[in-house]
């Protein structure tokens, strides 16, 4: 979205130090900015500050940054925090799209599915909408959603947002940037419980998305999630389900499964029925497309239209993604996060695969109500699947814990019909070890 350095210190109370300038959207990192984009000096672990000379460099069109940190050579915008600025620029950014996506801005929450959801939302909206826009990444908080917001194109006409949450009120906040029309709730699971009190915390927290929905909104709720089909009493908006449960206004069924987890399904609404295989393994993936379905059909989206759109969706990396090394090993990369639901879910999908030996490297979850017991619940999975369990410097699961070089060695020396799963929190980098064996 373009935006003018003049136009963001006007809703920042900032100070142009240069020529007014124009950039398509903003980025706090240097990494991954684009050409043209503003660049946001955003102090967390590191101080973006030191950076604004490489933004500079990298083409960026101006830079935000705190009073007194100007740089020669590119137009500054100071304000007093640069954090705060990019909240200000989430909510101009927003108020513009009531012109052009009104009723489809889309917050979509949930324990776990959160990217996947966003990703088959994106995809069915852009099936009749052409500038829907979602951000690649898992963008779900304070600096991500109103990033999003400001990153889509001119004229979008459909915006899914993907909002996350570490405690009470935050899914509040976030509502208030990007004042959603449709809020979706997948699941609620123990993820982040340790902050909320446990998983009822965990459902009170997520249904902040439900209870921020305006009156003329909708809230899309997964039937067979209990936690979830409850909030339908906490809003004034107009409630449509989805799930396998019968009375789902949109409804899924697992016709078949392949040899890789990718599974053929049937959705049904108003007495029609549509089907399709979904490109992304996983049963689980399942409910999250009916999600998806049903926030099409919300938009007035024919079934068919909707269902079809699923079929060409890819995830984002480290998400439930077949990778093969260069040895022929087949690895189901979930590394970039993980909680309790997300962990069943992929164990489910990598027994499904068709090999002699299945193998799961497997980190800790990190932010979970009852850490010793979920984990050893995990484990007893896994051996009630037949896999085996190596755990990644963690004895959480009961397993010793093993390097990264161990559980390459032990992967590597079961032979090439093997599948292996790779996941863990973020705090356990499990991508480590896919790497490790891609290069085997």
């Amino acid at each position: 979205m373009r935006i003018t350095a003049l136009e963001v210190a006007d809703c920042t109370g900032g100070t142009v130090t240069g020529i007014d300038a124009i950039a398509t959207g903003i980025s706090f990192d240097t990494r991954t900015l684009e050409r043209g984009q503003a660049f946001v000096a955003v102090v967390a672990d590191r101080d973006g500050h030191e950076f604004v000379t490489a933004s500079r460099d990298a083409g960026a069109a101006f830079a935000i940054v705190n009073r007194g940190h100007s740089v020669d050579g590119i137009t500054c915008v100071e304000v007093d925090d640069t954090s705060a600025a990019v909240t200000a620029i989430g909510v101009m950014c927003r108020a513009r799209l009531d012109s052009t996506a009104a009723g489809r801005v889309v917050g979509v929450t949930g324990s776990a599915g959160k990217t996947s959801t966003k990703d088959f939302i994106v995809a069915v909206l852009g099936s009749s909408f052409g500038r829907a826009h979602g951000a690649y990444r898992s963008f779900n908080n304070d600096m991500g959603v109103p990033v999003t917001i400001a990153n889509a194109p001119d004229g979008c006409d459909a915006l899914v947002l993907e909002m996350g949450m570490r405690g009470f009120d935050e899914i509040t906040r976030l509502c208030g940037v990007g004042r959603p029309d449709i809020g979706v709730v997948t699941i609620v699971g123990d993820a982040h419980g340790d902050r909320v009190g446990g998983i009822e915390g965990v459902a009170r927290a997520k249904a902040e998305l439900v209870r921020a929905l305006p009156p003329d909104g909708t809230a899309v709720l997964n039937a067979d999630d209990p936690r979830v089909a409850a909030m339908a009493g906490t809003t004034a908006a107009r409630t449509v389900t989805f799930g396998q449960a019968a009375g789902s206004t949109v409804r899924f069924s697992i016709v078949g499964v392949n040899d890789e987890g990718r599974c053929t399904v049937d959705f049904t609404t108003g007495g029609t029925t549509s089907r399709t295989e979904l490109t992304v393994p996983g049963a689980h993936m399942a409910s999250n497309a009916c999600a998806a379905v049903a926030v099409g059909i919300v938009c007035g989206i024919p079934l068919g239209t909707a269902v079809n759109a699923l079929a060409g969706v890819e995830m984002a990396g480290q998400r439930v993604q077949w990778r093969t090394s260069a040895s022929g090993l087949r690895i189901l990369d979930d590394s970039y996060n993980a909680n309790p639901s997300s962990m069943s879910a992929a164990l489910e999908t990598l027994r499904a695969a068709s090999a002699a030996n299945h193998v799961a490297v497997l980190g800790a979850m990190a932010e979970i109500t009852e850490p010793e017991a979920s984990h050893r619940r995990v484990w007893e999975l896994a051996c009630e699947l037949g896999i085996d369990v190596i755990a990644l410097e963690t004895d959480l699961y009961g397993p010793a814990a093993s390097s990264v070089e161990d559980a390459v060695a032990r992967v590597t020396g079961l032979g090439p019909d093997t599948v292996v799963l790779v996941k863990g929190s973020r705090s356990s980098r499990t991508e480590r070890v896919v790497e490790a064996l891609l290069d085997r």
